[in-house]
């Protein structure tokens, strides 16, 4: 699936992952390929990104953690998610 994460300051990463992992209002929840449209609030905490080749921006690269290969971590206020057509995009404070 095609992941975007953008803040109001800039867009912190646009690629090709394999699942989502994020921090929802109403508890933990992951998203993988072909999911069913969502819309929803994220609150405090970390998103957890899984994919084979990531790509950051110069001015994202500090805000991502990574934990190995294949797995990057970001740490957001809140934010929302909207997934729909295998394509999600995370508004993220």
């Amino acid at each position: 699936m095609i992941l975007e994460i953008v803040s109001p300051e800039v867009k912190l990463f646009s690629g090709e992952v394999t699942s989502i992992t994020l921090p929802g209002v109403d508890g933990s929840f992951q998203i993988l390929n072909n999911h069913a449209p969502i819309v929803s609030l994220l609150k405090k905490g970390i998103v957890k990104i899984e994919g084979t080749s990531f790509n950051f921006s110069k001015e994202a690269t500090s805000k991502f953690t990574k934990v190995n290969d294949q797995t990057y971590t970001l740490a957001i206020e809140s934010g929302t998610i909207e997934m729909k057509d295998n394509k999600a995009i995370i508004l993220a404070d």
